[in-house]
């Protein structure tokens, strides 16, 4: 399977590691997600991950096979050897990551969409003159516990202003929880991209529903 990008795609996002649930099988998390209906999953190991390469290897396989059993794009984060190991069907890089020309080149010819992190008003501008770039990831719109190295927190009214300004759709990230969704949907991003509002959550089917409402009429 592989998966055209269409912004509908970014409305409920999901995004973690094994350092992202404790205790637990991300296998099994995903599953639960997935049956909620998560839109997207991006699978981000990095932080405090205790798997070898070996290991995040068999966990990405297995994690790509459940998305696409379940129709769901499977992207890898930041790792442009493990996407293409993984067949993975997008990638997200980041401003500190492997630089996005280079992540372009390496996916010209393969079926794979590309989202660049993008936080700024001059980090869009830039965006917006490389052509192959799907959309962008923003924030954090909130204050967040999940990225130790956040930027500074720029609001709904930054992520409007990033919003008007790109040429491609931008999910919104960073601290975002089910009350904030109306107010983030307002600036007409495509989605949320989110960490612990789903791993944390004690009905992760009402949590994606509010995620995918709040954005089908974007």
């Amino acid at each position: 399977m592989s998966v055209t990008f269409e912004p509908g795609l970014l409305r409920a996002y999901f995004v973690a590691g094994s350092q992202d649930v404790p205790g637990q099988d991300l296998r099994d998390v995903l599953a639960t997600m997935l049956k909620a209906g998560i839109t997207a999953f991006q699978f981000r190991d990095k932080g405090t991950s205790q798997l070898t390469p070996e290991q995040r290897v068999t966990l990405g396989s297995d994690l790509r096979d459940q998305c696409h059993e379940a129709s769901v794009p499977f992207i890898v984060d930041d790792d442009v050897d493990l996407a293409v190991l993984l067949q993975a069907d997008g990638i997200h890089v980041g401003q500190s990551d492997e630089k996005i020309t280079k992540v372009l080149n390496v996916v010209a010819d393969r079926d794979m969409f590309v989202g660049l992190s993008c936080n700024t008003a001059e980090q869009v501008a830039k965006a917006n003159q490389i052509k192959g770039i799907s959309y962008i990831g923003s924030g954090p719109i909130y204050p967040t516990t999940s990225k130790d190295d956040a930027d500074p927190v720029m609001g709904v009214s930054g992520l409007k202003a990033l919003v008007e300004q790109a040429t491609v759709p931008i999910v919104a990230i960073g601290g975002v929880t089910v009350a904030s969704l109306p107010a983030i949907a307002g600036t007409g991003a495509a989605g949320v991209a989110v960490i612990t509002l789903l791993t944390q959550s004690s009905d992760p089917e009402a949590d994606t529903t509010a995620m995918r409402m709040a954005f089908a009429a974007v």
